[in-house]
């Protein structure tokens, strides 16, 4: 059996759900307390930049040589996400990221500010601390947000 903790975590690894959705799930499904649920979704949420920033580049390389399926679905993603991003990074710059991490809306999260980082060569170092942040950010909102704190 896998724990409550554990299974946060991985539901918040997820793309599209991340800590949006494990945070509500573990307070309420699992009946975390408030510290855990955060912490737990949090560091879950985390886990997966770290590889999107190390490998992305790598692994969309990898399948675009070997697959005209993949190198057609790359090309759309990376011109798409750079064509509304592109102006926005370039005003705000590190601010940006940050910000569209921790606004806990669909297509913003740490999966898409990696991407993000990577279309706009924000090297590791960098990136990594500001989606960080992003994320606790987007924590500290979604947690307030479920224990009706901030109302929507």
């Amino acid at each position: 059996m896998i724990s409550h903790e554990l299974q946060t975590f991985i539901i918040a690894a997820t793309p599209v759900i991340e800590l949006r959705g494990a945070i509500p799930i573990a307070l309420f499904n699992y009946e975390l307390s408030v510290t855990s649920a955060f912490i737990f979704s949090v560091l879950g949420n985390i886990f997966p930049v770290i590889f999107i920033l190390l490998f992305f580049e790598k692994v969309s390389n990898f399948l675009s040589q070997r697959s005209t399926f993949f190198k057609k679905i790359f090309e759309w993603l990376f011109a798409r996400t750079r064509r509304k991003h592109q102006g926005n990074y370039e005003r705000f710059k590190d601010l940006f990221l940050v910000i569209f991490v921790a606004i806990p809306l669909p297509i913003t999260g740490a999966w898409t500010g990696s991407l993000c980082a990577f279309l706009f060569g924000i090297p590791f170092k960098r990136a990594f601390p500001l989606i960080s942040l992003g994320v606790i950010i987007a924590g500290a909102i979604v947690t307030l947000i479920s224990l009706g704190i901030i109302l929507i």
